[in-house]
């Protein structure tokens, strides 16, 4: 089993979560009664929505992680599954995303996920070397 699969069948036990199929097309999605939270696309990437005011809230430490990727005016955070790690942060940082989004008391429209916006970098790779 994957560590994306771990990480899904982890999630999908959560009551707040349902299966769908999420806006951008590719994968699996996971959504709260107010909106899509997770994207699972191919391979090890995983689309996670979070508020505006959560990623500003926390941006220091998310930008400081190694399988975090932001992208600037995105209210999407990319996590790069590696290790079992990872998936420890993906469970705290969508619990942190479904209060975001409970906090609102308003569902939150469409936003466009980071599946075609971002470019993940092997950490192993040195720096330049994706040239």
């Amino acid at each position: 089993m994957t560590l994306a699969e771990r990480a899904l069948e982890r999630l999908e036990a959560w009551s707040d979560l349902s299966p769908g199929i999420p806006g951008c097309g590719a994968g699996l999605a996971l959504r709260s009664a107010h909106s899509e939270i997770v994207h699972f696309h191919p391979g090890r990437d995983v689309d996670l929505h979070l508020t505006e005011p959560a990623i500003r809230r926390f941006h220091d430490d998310l930008e400081e992680s190694t399988a975090v990727r932001l992208v600037p005016g995105s209210r999407w955070v990319t996590v790069h599954l590696d290790c079992e790690t990872d998936i420890d942060l993906l469970m705290s940082l969508v619990s942190m995303a479904l209060k975001a989004h409970q906090a609102t008391h308003a569902p939150v429209g469409a936003a466009e996920c980071n599946f075609h916006r971002v470019t993940v970098v092997p950490r192993d790779s040195p720096i330049g070397s994706f040239r």
